[in-house]
């Protein structure tokens, strides 16, 4: 498939009113939610929800009782099912495509972070930016990547992403990590990340480990204490220093925003380091990618540092946050991988000199 295919493709809520079957969500919290909203926005009525066995008890869900998968079969025989929860679990996955093997299955794209969805005619409205990332990706591998999430994104079908896993380990090698790396994880969350570095690049110069969520942080210094060189920072990452408020508990889906209760500090990169040096910056900040970015700008301007990116908090983060590190300082190379997650989460921009 090349760029161009991509505007013959059906937008994923016309395939599913062709289909015609009843709809049912596969799912339930934020993220059912979130597709109950996608369909409302897009006149696609849903006829019920159902759950994995183990989570049916005879709850109900937004006005809805769950269901089992056979409930919903004997209800309606062959039906449309909408994915609304992600998985990296194998046997998880493999029940995803049990299903899908059975019945019409889409994964609407909705937002970790905000409320804005991908559409079809949205993304035809910035071609020209989409296709600007697309050129300016460094190697074959990614610009699959981006074309076969681009395609995900329009129909809704998890085949494209299928095509696209690249699982490649963590911490990508494409950034050449070494002990003489000062490391700035921006998004930390229980010390995972920290953790894999240091045993890539063995060992790190100095890392700066920023956490907005108290929980987490503490697992953080708890995991990462014998860490030598690594300061510990309980705030958020954004584009200036500040007070914000917090949402989402302690799962990694835990982000800045207005509905949240719990006031974090947050703080930009630019204003920790205060001029000292850096070669490498993680950003997984769940929604606050660009503004973290923005916080980091004279950073990177004036070190260059490696980068790795999350790009699926919010819908378009795959072609905005390119944009703003190539206006921001120019001639990074950059690369996108895609692991393997059901919707299409975990996947990231690398960015090197």
């Amino acid at each position: 498939m090349t760029f161009d295919d991509l505007t013959a493709l059906p937008a994923c809520e016309d395939e599913i009113k062709r289909i015609g079957k009843s709809v049912y969500i596969y799912g339930m919290g934020n993220g059912g939610e979130k597709v109950l909203r996608w369909c409302a926005d897009r006149g696609v009525a849903v006829s019920g929800v159902f759950a994995s066995d183990d989570f049916v008890r005879g709850q109900s869900f937004c006005g809805y009782k769950v269901l089992s998968l056979a409930q919903a079969e004997e209800q309606s025989g062959d039906i449309t099912v909408l994915l609304a929860f992600g998985t990296e679990l194998p046997d998880v996955m493999a029940h995803i495509d049990a299903i899908e093997n059975k019945h019409s299955l889409f994964a609407p794209d909705v937002p970790v972070a905000g409320d804005i969805a991908f559409s079809k005619a949205d993304f035809l409205a910035i071609r020209g930016r989409a296709l600007c990332v697309y050129e300016s990706l460094a190697d074959e591998q990614s610009k699959r990547v981006f074309i076969g999430l681009t395609a995900y994104k329009i129909t809704g079908r998890l085949s494209y992403l299928r095509d696209i896993f690249t699982d490649d380990e963590k911490p990508s090698p494409l950034l050449g990590l070494g002990k003489d790396e000062v490391y700035c994880d921006l998004g930390a969350y229980n010390g995972d990340t920290v953790l894999q570095t240091v045993s890539s690049a063995g060992g790190c110069k100095k890392i700066y480990a920023l956490e907005p969520e108290k929980r987490n942080f503490q697992k953080c210094v708890k995991n990462c204490i014998d860490i030598d060189n690594t300061v510990f920072i309980n705030a958020a990452a954004w584009s200036h220093d500040c007070t914000m408020t917090f949402e989402g508990g302690s799962g990694r889906q835990a982000r800045l925003g207005e509905k949240g209760k719990v006031l974090t500090a947050a703080r930009s990169l630019d204003s920790v380091l205060s001029g000292a040096d850096c070669t490498y910056i993680k950003y997984d900040v769940e929604g606050a990618d660009i503004p973290a970015l923005k916080g980091s700008a004279k950073t990177i301007k004036r070190c260059q540092p490696k980068l790795c990116c999350a790009l699926y908090h919010r819908c378009y983060d795959y072609i905005d946050i390119p944009l703003y590190i190539e206006e921001l300082c120019g001639g990074y190379k950059f690369y996108m991988r895609q692991q393997s997650y059901y919707p299409a989460w975990e996947t990231e921009l690398i960015a090197i000199r």
